[in-house]
């Protein structure tokens, strides 16, 4: 039986966070310190360790069948892949920076300026579309610094929490691109290994579909009970059963992540008691 290739980053942002997704889908491997490649116990699954900079090419390539690596990273090697799934981790944007004591009323601003960037090809992108013309300095590792030292009077680069600006005297102001973790693959993967690939987003689906939801149990009069529903359809229905207390039932259900807190606030307008909220593990619909 063919093993599916899939490609993670070794080291940086994303790394982590892609293992725990794969042992989330119930795949159980040895990533011991420094291994380069690892086979799954349990899943017909090889996992190759590399830079995230190397993924796209590797799964063009044909070298590793699909990859983990951040959407930015895709569409700034501009390699020729099939984006499968958003994964809804290492969520970042890439953004343009100046001086924070430089005035700035729009990118107008920036006709002219010096921009220093690792991800030339999608500011040049972004420039183009917004008919500014600058001058785009293409350089690796600390871009913030660029101001400070005179390369450049801004810098396209990736951002967080914003601190590293920040320490570094720069404020934000536009943002490029909203990016996070991809699955990507080769796009002339056979019908065995596009098999393999099926299973493993089922997983991964499920995995995500319950970081979304919670699943929740509350005490409800039967005099509110309709109402109720209405407030909490579930994935289909919420299940009711009839509890000793007599007038009163017991009302399973589940609710998305970002509607919890407005739909906890009905359940209590309506005579809900006993609120109890439980994480889901898998979420298979």
């Amino acid at each position: 039986m063919k093993k599916l290739k899939i490609a993670i980053q070794k080291s940086g942002r994303l790394s982590e966070s892609s293992l725990k997704l794969l042992k989330e889908c119930g795949i159980d491997f040895d990533n011991g310190l420094n291994k380069l490649k690892a086979e799954a116990n349990n899943f017909p699954l090889e996992v190759f360790f590399l830079r995230d900079d190397d993924i796209p090419q590797y799964v063009e390539d044909g070298v590793a069948d699909i990859g983990i690596v951040g959407e930015n990273v895709v569409l700034e090697k501009d390699k020729n892949l099939k984006t499968v799934d958003k994964l809804g981790f290492g969520k970042c944007r890439l953004s343009l920076a100046i001086p924070k004591d430089k005035k700035y009323k729009s990118i107008k601003d920036l006709n002219g300026a010096r921009i220093a960037t690792s991800y030339s090809t999608i500011l040049s992108g972004f420039l183009k579309k917004n008919k500014i013309k600058a001058e785009i300095h293409e350089i690796s590792g600390s871009v913030e610094i660029a101001p400070g030292i005179g390369l450049a009077d801004a810098i396209c680069d990736l951002v967080s929490s914003g601190s590293t600006l920040f320490t570094n005297g720069l404020k934000e102001v536009e943002v490029v691109l909203k990016s996070e973790a991809v699955l990507v693959s080769n796009k002339n993967l056979d019908k065995e290994k596009q098999k393999l690939v099926d299973k493993l987003l089922f997983r991964i689906n499920a995995v995500k579909r319950s970081k979304n939801n919670k699943y929740i149990l509350l005490n409800a009069p039967n005099k509110n009970l309709d109402k109720i529903i209405k407030i909490l359809p579930g994935m289909k229905s919420p299940t009711i059963l009839p509890l000793a207390d007599k007038g009163w039932s017991s009302v399973h259900s589940v609710v998305n992540e970002n509607e919890f807190w407005d739909i906890i606030e009905k359940l209590k307008d309506n005579g809900a008691q006993g609120i109890l909220v439980v994480p889901i593990e898998k979420m298979i619909v």
